[in-house]
């Protein structure tokens, strides 16, 4: 049986939804974790597949993109952000999430050969988000990121600023293995992932009436995200990570 690994934040429900289905059918055993947890358990070699950031892939033995699915956006996604009670270049701090390796050099990037500006950058424990004061700002992402958003003066969508400065998309996390899955597995999990985009409708009705229900969610979900790792994604994923080393 195939050990999986996927992301619990809202933007992977279509996955989380198809995945249901192939546990149902004993093909997987499926667990819920934060992004970077995602990475350590595949690194580590706990779970088989696993939707991990981007940034995390080459730490990955013998890790290879499999699907035809990824969590990206072209433009604003809403849920990875920089927020600040003061503007860019007043910031002093910056307390980075420690759910995402991504998002935290992303920022990295932008700050260096976009914002240029030199923060000082402090790791973020649980709870860091109650620190965003003053000069100190703070990376915070996905479902906490679209709760809080509305709550600060400055928000830094860092999607958008992505586009802004490489006017290119961009892919915050995929689909990694480390075994030699089988074709016919891998078609059967693009299925039941296009099936999941297809029931986002359907999907968010059923998480009206929970106590954290994000009210813009099917807007986020089919206007925001981008599910298809096309030919554009991919090559945006490829200077990321160019720049990645080259921080």
């Amino acid at each position: 049986m195939i050990k999986v690994s996927c992301v619990s934040y809202l933007n992977s429900i279509p996955f989380v939804s198809g995945l249901r289905i192939l546990e149902s059918e004993k093909l997987i055993t499926l667990s819920l974790d934060t992004p970077a947890d995602c990475a350590a358990k595949l690194i580590r070699g706990e779970v088989d597949l696993g939707l991990i950031p981007v940034a995390t892939i080459p730490l990955v033995p013998g890790g290879q993109i499999v699907t035809d699915f990824c969590i990206g956006a072209k433009g604003a996604v809403k849920s990875v952000t920089l927020l600040s009670e003061v503007p860019l270049a007043q910031i002093k701090t910056i307390l980075l999430d420690y759910q995402s390796r991504t998002s935290v050099n992303l920022t990295r990037i932008l700050a260096k050969e976009f914002w240029r500006i030199s923060p000082a950058w402090q790791a973020g424990e649980a709870g860091f988000e109650n620190q965003i004061r003053g000069n100190v700002a703070g990376v915070v992402i996905g479902d906490r990121s679209l709760q809080m958003r509305d709550g600060f003066p400055y928000v830094y969508d860092l999607s958008e600023e992505w586009f802004k400065f490489t006017n290119m998309p961009f892919v915050f996390a995929c689909w990694v293995t480390t075994k030699n899955l089988q074709k016919e597995f891998i078609d059967r999990l693009n299925a039941v992932f296009a099936d999941g985009i297809d029931a986002i409708p359907a999907l968010v009705e059923k998480l009206k009436g929970n106590a954290d229900f994000y009210e813009a969610s099917e807007d986020y979900l089919k206007n925001f995200l981008q599910y298809n790792l096309d030919d554009s994604m991919r090559k945006a994923m490829g200077l990321f990570l160019e720049k990645v080393r080259a921080l």
